[in-house]
């Protein structure tokens, strides 16, 4: 019988996970008619890296999974779940719970961790946590970001930095920051720990 070491079976779960955000990725491209070119064309990457993400080939950073979300006119929402999941749905006056080993994570380019905490769907709103390892950016050749909607975050564990086009802001446990997320802006964790945040994004009105 072969056995399986820590070190293969997190290889394997990397490799699971890229290919499932990748599928996902792919999915909601296919169902808004547009090609891997105009999604290539929209974040300003190459055919042939949009197919290698799409693939689970290369697995995106935090700055490029914003971008396909918005050129894909959808949200971390749409991506975390597809219509193949079955969310749980609350009654009236009821409730809904997601224990924590049901909760969906996307692993992404240098050891970033996203865990959506949203117990069920919304169009309106993306709820999740975000693990950043020492020395981890969500930010390819030091980039800023813009996405769509409005973000909250606050910082559990650690210490974030948060890169503007003119201003750097630190934020540590405890501290809470919020911004238009049309604001360019680049996270990262510049400590030798680990760094954990809570985020909720805003988005304008959305027609299902």
């Amino acid at each position: 019988m072969t056995t399986t070491t820590a070190d293969e079976a997190g290889r394997l779960l990397d490799a699971f996970d890229s290919e499932q955000l990748g599928g996902r990725l792919r999915q909601l491209r296919e169902e808004r008619g547009l090609t891997l070119r105009e999604v290539g064309k929209r974040v300003g990457i190459s055919t042939s890296a949009v197919s290698q993400i799409e693939r689970g080939v290369l697995r995106p950073s935090v700055n490029r999974l914003f971008a396909l979300v918005t050129a894909l006119d959808a949200s971390l929402v749409d991506v975390f779940g597809g219509p193949s999941v079955i969310a749980p749905q609350p009654v009236a006056d009821g409730y809904v719970v997601r224990r924590a080993v049901e909760a969906d994570v996307v692993r992404l380019a240098g050891g970033v961790v996203f865990r959506r905490l949203s117990p069920g769907p919304s169009r309106d709103v993306d709820f999740f946590e975000s693990t950043y390892p020492p020395g981890s950016t969500g930010a390819e050749q030091n980039e800023l970001l813009t996405h769509v909607g409005y973000e909250i975050g606050t910082v559990s564990q650690g210490e974030l930095t948060i890169d503007f086009p003119d201003e750097r802001v630190v934020v540590r446990a405890g501290d809470t920051v919020s911004y238009a997320c049309g604001t360019p802006h680049r996270l990262s964790n510049q400590t030798d720990g680990v760094t954990v945040a809570t985020w909720v994004i805003v988005h304008p009105d959305r027609t299902p």
